[in-house]
């Protein structure tokens, strides 16, 4: 690539020049890096504390076998609605099997009931 082609694609003219994706990260200040991880910990303790606070405010226990029995409680409905879907399509792919059955049957009786065509021996 000569130098007027690097000139009409705006290329840089040295190749010294790094391009912005392997130049090497800007450091964080140390005392950044410290002020984060004071603000981490003390959320984590804040929110330790907090889940501490909750045996005393709630029967813990009494929750958790609320949430379970709501959970069984919702899959056994999702279960027996797909359950009563499937009967439901049970049921109407017997009605369509019942008309066909009685539409192939009228057909066989007008075609009995029709004259037949006389062999030719």
């Amino acid at each position: 690539m000569n130098y007027t082609q690097r000139r009409a694609l705006k290329l840089p003219a040295t190749s010294s020049a790094t391009r912005r994706v392997f130049r090497r990260p800007v450091r964080m200040a140390r005392w950044r890096q410290a002020g984060i991880a004071l603000l981490l910990g003390a959320t984590g303790v804040a929110l330790m504390l907090a889940l501490l606070q909750l045996p005393e405010r709630f029967d813990t226990f009494l929750v958790l076998s609320t949430a379970l029995a709501n959970l069984i409680g919702g899959v056994q409905q999702a279960l027996l609605g797909l359950v009563q879907l499937l009967a439901v399509l049970l049921l109407v792919l017997a009605a369509i099997a019942s008309l066909g059955l009685v539409v192939a049957g009228i057909i066989r009786m007008v075609r009995a009931l029709l004259p037949q065509p006389r062999r030719r021996d």
